[in-house]
């Protein structure tokens, strides 16, 4: 039996707008626990074991991670939850399909879909093998390599060179990964941008202040 979508959503975020304490989350830390920012040998890569968790959880995690495409890196600074099964908006809430197969698979891989008919977006797939989930990447600060915008799903797919191609791609090994980084801003929540369900439900995360976190 299909549960309520909408209680089993809240009972994964919080009041809207609260504040997250940079420290607050276990997998991130603060920044003197963190690895600088610069990717390379003292910046681990994610390990699978951080995205087998709730959206809710990892999206705002992810906030000061590095993500990294061959030579190029930025930072992430906004990413909004979509916890799967019990959430309308998510690809995976109708079920098993040749398109959300790999968000029914093992975390830490890459779900990467077109929208408008122009548009990729980056998904990180959560939650354990079998449990759908995944985090939508809205907007990074640019780091090494990068030239065009990147406030905004489909700005920032163009300017890290990220197609459909890297649909499956595993986030914790190739040319196609997440660091650890460092995160000194604050982390606001709020409602997602351009879902009319769950209005009142904190599933968008940002860096609080960050110049390139994209505009409802």
């Amino acid at each position: 039996m299909r549960l309520q979508p909408g209680n089993q959503i809240r009972q994964l975020a919080s009041r809207p707008g609260r504040q997250v304490d940079p420290g607050e989350q276990s997998h991130v830390g603060s920044a003197s626990q963190c690895a600088p920012a610069r990717p390379g040998p003292a910046t681990p890569i994610l390990p699978r074991s951080f995205y087998a968790r709730p959206a809710a959880e990892v999206a705002p995690d992810l906030l000061g991670c590095i993500l990294v495409h061959g030579a190029r890196s930025a930072r992430i600074v906004e990413a909004e939850a979509y916890p799967g099964r019990n959430d309308p908006a998510s690809h995976s809430y109708r079920g098993l399909t040749p398109r959300t197969r790999v968000l029914f698979g093992p975390p830490g891989h890459a779900y990467v879909y077109l929208i408008y008919g122009m548009h990729e977006c980056l998904n990180f797939v959560t939650m354990p093998d079998g449990e759908p989930g995944c985090v939508l990447i809205r907007a990074l600060e640019p780091l090494h390599g990068v030239k065009l915008p990147t406030n905004g799903p489909g700005r920032l797919t163009r300017a890290m060179a990220i197609t459909r191609r890297h649909y499956g791609a595993d986030l914790t090994r190739g040319r196609l990964r997440v660091h650890f980084g460092e995160r000194t801003e604050p982390v606001a929540a709020g409602p997602r941008i351009g879902i009319g369900l769950y209005p009142d439900l904190p599933l968008r995360f940002w860096l609080q202040g960050n110049p390139f976190v994209s505009r409802p």
